[in-house]
């Protein structure tokens, strides 16, 4: 602490939580203030602009280019009256200490404080990167000067996002439509989702089949009795697998040199092989040792976050900042994974405690980044302070939101000092040769688990949800090359490829870091941004590119594609990264960019004449209609068929090659009008992904050609009966009344008589005995009756308009059956359960495909199809389910400390040995009481939702 105890210090944070929280441990002679974030920025309007610099021409833009890009900065409006009272504030201290967060971005805020407040006294920069008592007192002890080299890199990037935004997005609204906004990452972001959708759409599915064995041992055996096993070769030639097909075309690979069974070829393999011997060819087992994941930088804890927590990446962001300012963890902003010695010592300490010494390695974990030029915080997010609280002793202090944030931050740090896990690895290899001589054989792999170590702490998530858990086991009896075995079942399965997952924002997050694109302090901001401007949109986790992103993005690949290059977008990061390190002079990057220079790369925008002279010169070569226009196929009648973005929303059209209809201009600076006949043209519904515009949905949206037909008129109201397609199919419409087409019904063929029969629907079949109405209505799964909450699946979707109120109550009146209308058969058996020996079977329920047990059931995950799912998933699904127990009761146990937890797993670390189900529950059970712990926190300490942000209506995006 400073000698001159009488001495007043003006301390200056971002937030008013962080000033609360930092003046608790800082004497009397300290006032602790906030400035609301960022004091100054460049004007967002021609209103923001000073009445002295009104008349200069770079004024609107807030920097002037021809003058070394010096930047117009403005107080923000609603900041005038906190700089008002800094102002005042610093003129009765003896000090001023900027105490904003040490990466580029408070650096910033620290100077243009200093540039706003203009105080006569010393001001001094302190740094931490956790807000406990001694992480302030030591930085008040050890002050430093502002570092002019990060705040040169931070106006950089703000000047240089200036540039792109201001150039770049009037050509977007004369060309696709006005309003609309480019930025330097923000575009790029939106392309890489864009490459995935035209992936999808281009992507063509392939069958192909192989067999699965159910296989047994002869008499008593170490471990499970029988195992699965897949067929892998024929006649020594490998069988396809998906990864074997071209994705665009459907066909095996040139050069695969695989044999591709078909239904017919697998099913007769397997009738040849019907019991035929088979006989253990080769045994391969190796150790398996798995070393614990680093601690979290900010990519690596929002992809966890969405994927476990499914969270957003600002909801994460949000959530990290509160932990952060009130002292729970360190600085969130970051892409260091380097842990202080104090930190480790903690960690050590107690995973000691809760786990057992044999669970902390002999010597402490480092863990070296893999990110370039790592500029941010120089320490991973982690508990804060020399000792971790764990998330049972802070239940009572966070919200729901809070907790779950902290607890996976806390599990992740603990599990990074860890042991490794411990195991071993089996491969196999069956043969059996049919009656026609011909060899087949079979691969299995297994993994047992003897020592979980860092797994009993953290366990990580994968985008791919068939992925499966690094903790799993798949056990196999004892086998030995030559030993006998008997075929239980063979099984004929067929499969289908898959085309590649959309990016969620976890994998966009991580796909960008991969590139070298965006920093810590920017992913969330991207995300946020590309969803605001309407580029993408979301459908559950995952994202989607709307047909105004396609236009927006083949338009810069078109015409500007260094603006949008990937290596190109990085190498601009790391020249921003040397100008922070004071390698590089800002003046000099942002000359290159704009103006141009010799100096840069082939094909750069510099080499090219500078962002300027390229937006200039190449804006009257752009076709609006051609970049509004995205190609989908040729239909059966030689019509292209295109998708025209339009001022209105997205339309399909469809034309005879060389017959396209010309374009009108509208004369307001905005993309041609189309003047096609309304019949070749078609809206797209709100919703429907562009890979979903297949030749049969295509056909359905245009229906009569104009994307609805109108029947006739309604008898009784007069209005119009229109057939129209929506996103979830056709249907029809009359006033306020609407109702989809039955399953037994197409667009082509729909009578006026048939649509009024629907427009009845749902249809009053009477009234109940005891006052309450019967109602025969068409939903989701099906036909059914309905009285008050009691529900009954009719048989046939005719039944709707036929059946009478006797046979309505009557149906009511018997017992649920489940929606098993005349016990429907399963959709496959699978044969036995490894783990239990039950028999297996997937059946069609009322949200989809789900396998069970008879007892447990589990849902097919998304992308997993009934034909494909293996025998060994399906038990891993239902093991997984068995594990969890039935669903938590709403209201929590009162208490449950993550200690306790953690001691349930020490206890069980002999259990570990034994089968995945039991070892998996007990981890359950643990995590079943954090939880708990995190209901009471949700009801004592409810988080407050801060409103969202407005989307900017300004040429400028949020984020370059």
């Amino acid at each position: 602490m400073p000698s001159n105890a009488r001495s007043t210090r003006l301390v200056i944070v971002e937030s008013p939580a962080k000033a609360k929280t930092i003046s608790g441990y800082l004497g009397p002679g300290y006032v602790v203030e906030a400035s609301l974030g960022h004091v100054r920025d460049l004007p967002r309007n021609a209103d923001d602009v000073p009445a002295k610099y009104k008349g200069e021409s770079w004024a609107r833009l807030g920097v002037d280019v021809d003058n070394g890009f010096a930047a117009l900065y403005v107080v923000s409006p609603d900041r005038r009256q906190q700089i008002s009272k800094l102002t005042r504030l610093a003129k009765e201290v003896d000090e001023v200490f900027l105490a904003t967060d040490e990466d580029r971005e408070g650096e910033a805020i620290a100077w243009h404080l200093v540039e706003t407040l203009k105080p006569k006294v010393p001001v001094k920069r302190m740094v931490f990167h956790e807000i406990t008592r001694q992480a302030i007192q030591a930085a008040v002890a050890n002050p430093r000067e502002i570092d002019r080299d990060l705040v040169d890199a931070q106006e950089a990037r703000r000047i240089l996002d200036r540039l792109y935004g201001y150039e770049v997005s009037p050509v977007l609204w004369r060309k696709v439509r006005s309003g609309l906004s480019a930025g330097r990452v923000q575009s790029v972001a939106t392309r890489i989702v864009v490459e995935r959708e035209r992936q999808r759409m281009a992507f063509r599915s392939a069958e192909y089949w192989d067999i699965l064995a159910t296989l047994a041992v002869r008499g008593t055996a170490e471990g499970p009795r029988t195992f699965s096993a897949t067929l892998v070769a024929l006649n020594g030639d490998r069988i396809a697998t998906g990864k074997d097909f071209e994705p665009t075309t459907g066909q095996v690979k040139p050069g695969a040199g695989v044999m591709h069974l078909d239904e017919a070829g697998a099913r007769g393999l397997a009738a040849r092989l019907d019991g035929r011997p088979f006989t253990v060819t080769r045994v391969d087992e190796k150790p398996y040792r798995r070393r614990p994941y680093a601690p979290f930088i900010t990519s690596t804890l929002q992809q966890e976050a969405a994927r476990k927590l499914r969270f957003s990446s600002q909801q994460t962001m949000r959530t990290a900042q509160r932990l952060y300012e009130n002292g729970y963890i360190t600085y969130m902003r970051t892409d260091s994974v380097n842990l202080s010695e104090t930190a480790i010592a903690a960690a050590r300490r107690q995973i000691a405690e809760l786990y057992g010494e044999r669970n902390v390695p002999p010597e402490p974990r480092r863990y070296t980044g893999k990110v370039k030029n790592a500029q941010e915080a120089h320490e991973a997010i982690r508990p804060a302070g020399d000792n971790f609280r764990t998330p049972g002793e802070l239940a009572n202090e966070l919200s729901a939101e809070e907790f779950r944030l902290y607890e996976l931050i806390w599990r992740r740090t603990i599990a990074s000092q860890m042991t490794d896990a411990v195991g071993s690895s089996v491969s196999v290899r069956i043969r059996a040769v049919s009656g026609a001589g011909e060899e087949a054989d079979f691969g299995a792999t297994g993994k047992t688990i003897t020592e979980p170590g860092f797994l009993r702490a953290y366990v990580e998530s994968s985008d791919d949800e068939n992925a499966e858990a690094e903790d799993a086991e798949r056990r196999l009896p004892n086998l030995v090359k030559d030993q006998p075995l008997t075929a239980e079942e063979l099984a004929a399965t067929g499969h289908h490829t898959q085309p590649p997952s959309r990016y969620t924002e976890a994998s966009l997050v991580k796909s960008l870091e991969e590139l070298g694109i965006g920093r810590p302090s920017t992913y969330a901001s991207i995300m946020a941004t590309i969803q605001d401007r309407g580029y993408v949109f979301k459908r559950g986790q995952a994202l989607i590119p709307s047909f105004l992103a396609f236009a927006v993005v083949g338009l810069l690949e078109r015409h500007y594609p260094r603006l949008v290059d990937y290596n190109f977008t990085a190498a601009m990061e790391n020249e921003l990264d040397e100008i922070a390190g004071g390698d590089h002079a800002a003046v000099d990057f942002l000359t290159s960019f704009y103006f141009g220079s010799e100096m840069g790369g082939d094909q750069s925008v510099a080499r090219s004449g500078g962002l300027k002279k390229m937006v200039t010169e190449n804006l009257s070569e752009i076709d609006a209609r051609s970049v509004n226009s995205i190609p989908l196929f040729r239909d059966d009648e030689g019509r292209d068929v295109v998708v025209r973005v339009g001022r209105y929303g997205p339309y399909l059209q469809r034309s005879l090659p060389g017959a396209e209809p010309a374009a009108r201009d509208t004369g307001d600076g905005g993309p041609p009008e189309d003047t096609s006949p309304a019949g070749d043209r078609a809206p797209i519904p709100e919703g429907v992904a562009p890979d979903e515009l297949t030749p049969e949905k295509v056909h359905e949206l245009f229906l009569g050609g104009g994307g609805e037909r109108k029947l006739g008129e309604h008898p009784e109201t007069g209005e119009p009966i229109v057939l129209k397609s929506g996103r979830f199919g056709p249907y029809v419409a009359s006033g306020e009344r609407k109702s989809s087409l039955l399953r037994s019904q197409s667009p082509e063929s729909l009578t006026m008589t048939e649509a009024l029969q629907l427009l009845t629907l749902p249809r009053v079949v009477g009234v109940a005995p005891d006052g309450a109405e019967v109602l025969a209505a068409n939903g989701r799964y099906g036909p059914y009756v309905k009285r008050g909450d009691e529900f009954r699946s009719l048989e046939s979707e005719e039944q709707l308009f036929t059946v009478t109120l006797d046979q309505a109550l009557a149906l009511l009146a018997a017992p649920k059956t489940r929606q098993r209308r005349a016990a429907a058969p399963p959709l496959r058996e699978m044969g036995a359960d490894p783990l239990t020996e039950k028999p297996l079977v997937i059946k069609d329920g009322r949200f989809g495909p789900y396998v069970t047990d008879g007892e447990t059931n589990a849902s097919l995950r998304r992308g997993q199809t009934p034909e494909a799912l293996t025998l060994e998933e399906a038990s891993e699904m239902l093991a997984e389910k068995r594990a969890k127990g039935p669903a938590p009761r709403k209201r929590a146990a009162k208490k449950a400390t993550a200690k306790k937890a953690a001691t349930k797993a020490t206890g069980g670390e002999t259990a570990a040995k034994k089968a995945t189900a039991k070892k998996t529950a007990a981890k359950k059970t643990a995590a079943k009481k954090t939880t708990a712990a995190k209901a009471t926190a949700a009801k004592k300490a409810p988080a407050k939702k801060a409103a969202p942000p407005k989307a900017a209506t300004s040429a400028e995006p949020t984020e370059g």
